[in-house]
C-alpha cells in the first residue's frame, strides 16, 4: 500500500463521494475510482459500498480507515522530525493524557519550554490510560500522562507533583450538594455514573461493600459528557476534581470523598530512540518536578 493511495482512500472515506473526493485531490474521478479498486484488489476485500449518491465504508473499510490514519500520522511525524534542522530544536511532541488537574502543571511546563524552543509544537491526545498506552506502543504518541496506579513496568516513568482528588459531581438541587464531603453511605440510593478507569484508580476499593449497592446507571470515558448528564439532573458522576474544574455551570457541584481518595500522575515513555525535542522536553519535565 502506497502512502499516496492511503491518502486517496481517506479522502473518499471522509467525503463519502468519489466525485467530491476527486475534486479535493485535484485528480479525475475515473483515475480515483481506478486507484480505489486497485487497493481493494490488493487487499482482497471490498472497502466501500457504492450507491448512486454516496460511497460508504464497509466494516473492512472502517478497519483500514483507522490503520491508514495511524500510518499517515506516523509518516508525517517522521518526515517532520527528519526535516527539522540539526541546530534548531523543533518538530512536534505528541502527548496523551486523561483529563485532570495535571494538565495545568503540564501547560506551565509547555509554556516555559516553548519560550526556550519556539520551533517546537505539541499534539495533545485526550483519552484514558488504556488508549494512551496503546498509542505509545504503536509509536503514534511520544509521551503519556497516566492518572492512577496502573501497571507501568514496561515504561520509563517520571512521577509528577500533582495529585487528583476523587469525589462526585452532583446536581445543584441534589441534597448531597449541601454537604461538605460525601461518604460511601451517602451515594447509596442515588443514580451514579462511573468512569471506566475508576476501578483501577481504587474507587471500588474505597467504597468497599457499598460499591455493590451503588445504582450504576452509566459508565463513561472522559468526563465532559457525564457532566452534561449531571447538569440534566439524571444522576451523579464519580470523577476527579481536576477533570470538571472547567465545566462552569451553576447546575452542578463537586463534592470530595471522605475519607479522602487521591490518585497520582505519572509521565511515561518507551525506552527507545527519540527526537531531540522529545528528549529535551523529558529532561525539562524532570527538572521542573525536582523544583516543585
Amino acid at each position: 500500500m502506497e502512502y499516496r493511495i492511503l491518502k486517496y482512500f481517506l479522502t473518499v472515506a471522509r467525503e463519502e463521494n468519489i466525485t467530491r473526493a476527486a475534486d479535493v485531490l485535484h485528480i479525475s474521478q475515473p483515475a480515483l475510482s481506478r486507484q480505489i479498486m486497485q487497493l481493494e484488489e490488493e487487499l482482497g476485500t471490498q472497502l466501500f459500498v457504492r450507491g448512486r449518491h454516496s460511497t460508504t465504508l464497509t466494516e473492512e473499510g472502517m478497519l483500514l480507515r483507522r490503520r491508514a490514519q495511524e500510518i499517515i500520522d506516523l509518516t508525517e511525524k517522521t518526515e517532520q522530525e527528519f526535516l527539522t534542522g540539526k541546530e534548531e530544536i523543533g518538530g512536534t511532541i505528541s502527548i496523551g493524557s486523561g483529563e485532570g488537574a495535571v494538565m495545568r502543571f503540564l501547560a506551565g511546563v509547555m509554556r516555559e519550554f516553548s519560550g526556550r524552543h519556539p520551533a517546537v509544537r505539541f499534539d495533545i491526545y485526550s483519552n484514558n490510560a488504556e488508549h494512551v498506552k496503546e498509542r505509545l506502543e504503536r509509536g503514534t504518541l511520544d509521551l503519556g500522562v497516566i492518572i492512577g496506579s496502573s501497571d507501568l513496568s514496561k515504561y520509563e516513568t517520571i512521577p509528577l507533583p500533582v495529585k487528583e482528588r476523587w469525589g462526585v459531581l452532583v446536581p445543584a438541587k441534589c441534597p448531597l450538594s449541601e454537604k461538605e464531603h460525601v461518604t460511601r453511605e451517602d451515594l447509596v440510593g442515588h443514580r451514579v455514573f462511573v468512569s471506566k478507569q475508576g476501578v483501577s484508580h481504587g474507587v471500588a476499593d474505597w467504597f468497599g461493600e457499598y460499591y455493590g449497592k451503588l445504582d450504576i446507571y452509566a459508565t463513561y470515558n472522559l468526563v465532559y459528557n457525564a457532566a452534561v448528564l449531571v447538569d440534566s439532573e439524571i444522576g451523579a458522576a464519580l470523577c476527579i476534581e481536576g477533570a470538571v474544574s472547567l465545566y462552569n455551570s451553576p447546575g452542578v457541584v463537586f463534592k470530595p470523598f471522605y475519607p479522602e481518595l487521591t490518585a497520582k500522575n505519572t509521565l511515561i515513555y518507551k525506552a527507545q530512540p527519540m527526537t531531540r525535542a522529545v528528549t529535551k522536553f523529558i529532561e525539562f519535565v524532570r527538572e521542573r518536578c525536582k523544583e516543585a
